[in-house]
């Protein structure tokens, strides 16, 4: 599946092609709360929620405890995975 230019906003991709950029970026769809995604790496897990006007991301167990964070659909592709992907 194409995606749109890296530089286009969130919101202006259809759900299944951010799913394909999620799973590319190495998450793993939930399979009981599909709007819900896990992503480990090597110094860092985190789970991703697709919400209704941001994406939320709690990155598990940073020095002790969990750090959320959110960003809107309309930051760009690239900024957000800049921004999720780069780690807490």
């Amino acid at each position: 599946m194409t995606l749109p230019p890296a530089d286009t906003p969130l919101y202006n991709h259809p759900l299944p092609q951010i799913e394909s950029w999620l799973t590319d970026q190495g998450c793993q769809q939930d399979s009981d709360e599909l709007h819900c995604w896990t992503i480990e790496r090597s110094k860092w897990q985190a789970e991703l929620c697709l919400d209704v006007d941001q994406l939320t991301v709690r990155y598990l167990n940073v020095e002790g405890r969990d750090l959320q964070r959110s960003f809107k659909y309309s930051l760009s592709r690239q900024d957000l995975e800049d921004a999720i992907f780069g780690g807490p």
